[in-house]
């Protein structure tokens, strides 16, 4: 098994650090009269592949680089050598503020699809140069050896103190133009590692308790949103085990659970009100007990239950074994694409949940507002899930489930973008009203407020409603040879 623990380091460096720490300096740069000829050798003498044009007062004026010098010469021949950079210099040049924190940065870049960026001072000069290349380079190397604040905490407090930043952070990366499932992708990784480190924790004062070591190998899974890494504000914990021992080790295990969730707890992850916790033994079995409940779901599982199995479905591992992880998901995949009970069961669950629309195609709403995850995120999750479950797909994220299909020929590629952008669309509108509610002192819920949002926003978001009415009928007709 691959050891994926320092990579799940690297997330909060971008978070945590500035241009200036990443970027090469001092950047090379050039006069707009500076000739091609001079610019290349400039180039191969400081080992860079781009070079920034300056203005007499230093600032960016442009940014030439090797693409457009070899552009130059296949249209230009020998002459290219005598023409100045100004004539094949990229402009504007799009530039960051070295003080600013470096996933500015690189949500710029993939913005604006660069692979470079220049770093600017106050007055606007041009102080260094960040690359897509020194990125990965940092990401790898540098970001692991600074650590993260979550997997060093030594304690519940000090996980809620990173976890309190999480608002602010999202309210930055939205108004950079990040988009609402990388601000979401963001929110869950925070809660993953805070789940890792929870299991650390359990472990390491179970040690110190004198209940010594796990009595066999196990793995703590992240359950629901956090598993599809689309968990927003407000997410309660979602959690379970898998271990390999036999009845009698469960007494360890639930202990661990217990403090793992009172650990999340006290760190400010609310606790399941539906008990999907590792704390309660029906979360908590080995490889052959969740073998033989995902047989049971398959043959017996219906009403409120199913809720559970949605939940349980998107798991992925966050600390332990992963290999134990996999043999359930592989048991998982095969038992639920062969159940047409269990999948036409899911499906109508899904088609139960109504469009927030009227007959004249106006928002219909409660109080100015509408359950924007009861009527969209939920219908076209669920949807999609089925339909990655039906045809054996083992991503768990939405978009990932979505590209599956495309790729596998069970839907055409442009209608999996299409229903990308409502899912996209849908989880921005909802964070900027968590964040606009959390700023107001209004309880952090799933419910949007119709009037706040852009014409251009309510537009869109109605198309999306109408967008997820045709996957249901998607999802029927797919199942209707099952």
């Amino acid at each position: 098994m691959v050891d994926t623990t320092s990579l799940e380091k690297i997330d909060s460096f971008p978070y945590r650090h500035r241009v200036a720490e990443v970027m090469s300096s001092p950047v090379a740069t050039v006069s707009p009269a500076t000739t091609i000829g001079d610019a290349s050798r400039a180039m191969a003498d400081g080992g860079v592949s781009s070079l920034v044009v300056v203005d007499a007062g230093g600032c960016p004026a442009g940014i030439v680089t090797e693409r457009d010098v070899l552009r130059a010469l296949a249209s230009h021949r020998q002459e290219a050598v005598d023409m100045a950079v100004a004539a094949v210099m990229s402009r504007p040049v799009a530039t960051v503020r070295q003080d600013a924190f470096v996933y500015v940065a690189m949500g710029r870049m993939d913005r604006l699809r660069l692979r470079h960026l220049v770093a600017v001072d106050a007055a606007g000069r041009a102080t260094g140069m960040v690359t897509v290349r020194g990125l990965l380079h940092l990401r790898a190397g540098a970001a692991l050896a600074f650590g993260d604040e979550i997997a060093t905490a030594a304690s519940a407090a000090d996980m809620a103190a990173v976890r309190a930043r999480v608002p602010s952070l999202a309210d930055g990366l939205l108004a950079e133009g990040v988009g609402g499932l990388g601000v979401a992708a963001v929110a869950s990784s925070v809660l993953r590692d805070m789940t890792m480190r929870a299991a650390q924790l359990a472990e390491l004062s179970m040690a110190a308790d004198g209940r010594g070591p796990a009595p066999a190998a196990w793995c703590l899974l992240l359950l629901g949103s956090g598993g599809r890494r689309e968990s927003l504000f407000g997410a309660d914990q979602d959690n379970a085990i898998v271990h390999a021992g036999g009845e009698a080790d469960d007494a360890w295990f639930a202990e661990a659970g217990s403090r793992i969730n009172a650990a999340l707890a006290a760190a400010g992850v609310p606790l399941c009100k539906g008990g999907v916790m590792a704390r309660n033994a029906e979360w908590r079995r080995s490889v052959e007990g969740w073998r033989g409940e995902i047989d049971r779901w398959m043959k017996e599982a219906d009403g409120p239950e199913l809720l559970n199995v949605d939940i349980f479905v998107d798991f992925r591992p966050v600390h332990g074994d992963y290999g134990l992880a996999q043999q359930v998901r592989d048991h998982l995949m095969k038992r639920a694409a062969a159940s047409s009970r269990f999948l036409h069961l899911m499906a109508a669950s899904v088609s139960d949940l109504s469009t927030p629309l009227g007959v004249l195609g106006q928002f219909k709403t409660k109080n100015g507002r509408l359950d924007i995850k009861l009527h969209g995120l939920l219908p076209l999750v669920s949807a999609t899930r089925l339909l990655a479950l039906k045809h054996r797909i083992p991503e768990t994220g939405t978009a990932e489930r979505l590209r599956g299909l495309a790729r596998g020929g069970f839907m055409p590629e442009h209608e999996a973008r299409g229903y990308m952008a409502s899912h996209e669309l849908m989880v921005r509108v909802l964070l900027e009203q968590q964040i606009a509610d959390r700023a107001a002192g209004i309880e952090i819920s799933n419910h949007i407020e119709v009037k706040r949002l852009a014409p251009e926003d309510r537009h869109r978001l109605k198309a999306a409603f109408h967008s997820i009415d045709s996957l249901k009928w998607v999802l029927r007709s797919a199942l209707s040879t099952v």
